[in-house]
C-alpha cells in the first residue's frame, strides 16, 4: 500500500486525484494540504501522518517550498503544478539524489500531452524551425504554462535548438514580441478567457508547415490517470524524471 498525501487537495486537478487515491485499492490517502482545509503546509502534513508520496497540484508560488519540504522528509514527489524554472528542478534534481528519494514532474499529466512531447521530438530532428504558442485562462498568473516550458526545455536537453533568420537581439520595434527565449526556443503565452491550457508547436520547413497541439478541457479527468501511474512509479524513483512520456 503506497501512502498519498496530496497538496492541493481541494483544488480543481487535486480534488479529483484525491478521490482517485481513495477508490484504488493500492493506494491510501492519508493527508490533504490546502489553504480551506486540512493541513496548512506539506510540512506539518507529513510530521502528523506519514507518506510515502506527496502528489503537488497546487499553485507556481508554493510548489518548491512543498517540494523541499517532502524531500527533507525523505518523502518521494509527483509534481503536477506549474511554474518551476529549468533551475529549480536543478536543485530538486540534486536534493532528491542526496536524498535518495525520487521526484517525478511533468507540466502535464495528460497521455495526450505526454504524446505531444514525444511526437515534438520526433519532428524536431527533421526541421530546422519552430516556436511554441502557449495558451492558458486569463488567470493564470504564470507564464509560460508548465506544458509549454516543459516542451521547450525537453527539446534543448534533446540538442535541438531552432535556427532563426533574424537574431531576437537583431529584431527592429520591440524583441519582446518575439515572444520569450526558452531552451533556444521563442515561446508566447496567451492569456485570454475561455481557454484551460493549450499548447501548440508549429514546425515550418521550405513551403511546409506542421502543427501539434494539445487542448485541455474543462475536466480535470484527463490528468488522474497520468498522476496514480506517477504515484506508483515514484517509489522505485531516486532523483529526477521530467515527462509522464518517460514512464510510458
Amino acid at each position: 500500500m503506497i501512502r498519498v498525501c496530496v497538496a492541493g487537495s481541494t483544488g480543481w486537478t487535486g480534488s479529483a486525484i484525491a478521490a482517485a487515491v481513495e477508490a484504488a485499492d493500492d493506494l491510501e490517502l492519508v493527508a490533504g494540504v490546502s489553504r480551506s482545509s486540512g493541513y496548512p503546509t506539506v510540512a506539518e502534513a507529513l510530521d502528523a501522518a506519514p507518506a510515502d508520496v506527496v502528489v503537488d497540484f497546487t499553485h507556481a508560488a508554493v510548489v518548491k517550498t512543498n517540494v523541499l519540504q517532502a524531500l527533507d522528509r525523505g518523502v518521494g514527489v509527483v509534481v503536477g503544478s506549474s511554474g518551476l524554472t529549468g533551475e529549480d528542478y536543478d536543485e530538486i534534481a540534486e536534493r532528491a539524489e542526496s536524498q535518495g528519494v525520487g521526484v517525478i514532474g511533468a507540466g502535464n499529466f495528460s497521455i495526450t500531452a505526454a504524446l505531444l512531447l514525444r511526437f515534438a521530438g520526433e519532428a524536431a530532428a527533421r526541421f530546422g524551425s519552430w516556436e511554441v504558442i502557449d495558451y492558458a485562462s486569463a488567470k493564470k498568473p504564470d507564464a509560460p504554462s508548465g506544458t509549454a516550458r516543459e516542451l521547450a526545455e525537453r527539446l534543448d536537453v534533446l540538442g535541438r535548438q531552432p535556427s532563426l533568420l533574424v537574431p531576437i537581439d537583431e529584431v527592429h520595434g520591440r524583441p519582446e514580441a518575439r515572444g520569450a527565449t526558452i531552451g533556444g526556443t521563442q515561446v508566447h503565452s496567451l492569456r485570454l478567457p475561455s481557454f484551460t491550457v493549450s499548447t501548440e508547436i508549429v514546425f515550418a520547413g521550405s513551403g511546409e508547415r506542421l502543427s501539434l497541439r494539445h487542448d485541455a478541457g474543462e475536466s480535470a479527468a484527463p490528468y488522474v490517470a497520468g498522476a496514480l501511474l506517477a504515484v506508483r512509479a515514484v517509489p522505485d524513483v531516486v532523483g529526477l524524471v521530467r515527462g509522464l512520456d518517460r514512464l510510458l
